[in-house]
């Protein structure tokens, strides 16, 4: 008798325990909502505080965590480097992160912690992530677009620190100026400036009008041909063929223009 009385007690305490996890995931639910409707009208601190609960009660329900990964990017200022400031870009990789270890291949936590790396200008960590973003969805051109802004980014900002301590003018040669400086960023820079270019060419592949990469593509090139230091050849060589993507991108620019609506003109109904 004592035994079916333990068991009855065991039971009980099941049911209850079931009961309420399950009303946690309701008010988890509910929460979520409403945070959900906070943040469409743009009442960010009030949403984070639901989804915040929503987190507490359920922590397996991933869309809050999504949201409210969201929630604390939609208030991080980027170029605003406060303590604050970061602190809701460190929160919001921090959710991101913790989603990835339930769905490691949750492209938009990926790809959010990818854009907030690269806007905190943690370059090498923002690469990293990208590229995972490409390795998750290898048909998205964007992520490739983005490791090869990085890599113009990380190239060209030490070049241009190096011109400058020479005293260069805009239309200087580097190779003529200082062969050795030259010599040292072709080592340091000649790796990023390939893979940027590489990158660029998959975009392209992946949308053939993407102007911003072939605009990107022009700027890769002046890379390269800057620090073709013992190569006048190459160096001419890549000059010309980051003209000829400047005339791509315009040509694509003024062909993606035409195509808008109202593009030609407002034509007038000339029935009586």
């Amino acid at each position: 008798m004592k035994t079916t009385q333990k068991l009855l007690v065991v039971f009980a305490a099941t049911l209850m325990l079931v009961a309420s996890t399950g009303c946690n995931k309701l008010k988890a639910r509910d929460h979520l909502n409403k945070g959900v409707q906070a943040y469409k009208n743009s009442k960010f601190e009030s949403a984070i505080d639901h989804f915040q609960q929503a987190v507490a009660l359920d922590p397996t329900l991933i869309n809050a965590r999504l949201y409210l990964a969201t929630a604390y990017a939609q208030q991080y200022i980027p170029g605003a480097d406060t303590p604050e400031n970061n602190h809701y870009a460190e929160q919001a990789i921090d959710q991101y992160k913790q989603v990835l270890q339930v769905d490691p291949k949750n492209i938009n936590s990926i790809k959010g912690i990818a854009y907030l790396y690269l806007q905190m200008k943690k370059f090498d960590l923002a690469k990293e992530f990208y590229k995972k973003a490409s390795e998750a969805d290898p048909n998205d051109p964007e992520p490739y677009y983005s490791v090869a802004v990085i890599d113009w980014t990380q190239t060209y900002v030490p070049r241009q620190e190096e011109r400058a301590k020479l005293g260069m003018k805009p239309d200087d040669s580097l190779p003529a100026k200082d062969k050795k400086v030259c010599a040292q960023l072709k080592e340091k820079n000649s790796a990023d400036v390939q893979e940027g270019i590489d990158n660029l060419n998959k975009a392209l592949q992946l949308r053939p009008d993407y102007d911003d990469a072939m605009a990107y593509m022009n700027l890769m090139f002046r890379e390269r041909a800057d620090i073709q230091c013992d190569d006048l050849a190459a160096r001419s060589a890549d000059l010309k063929t980051a003209d000829e993507w400047v005339d791509k991108t315009m040509a694509t620019k003024k062909a993606k223009a035409e195509k808008q609506p109202g593009a030609g003109g407002i034509v007038m109904d000339q029935k009586q």
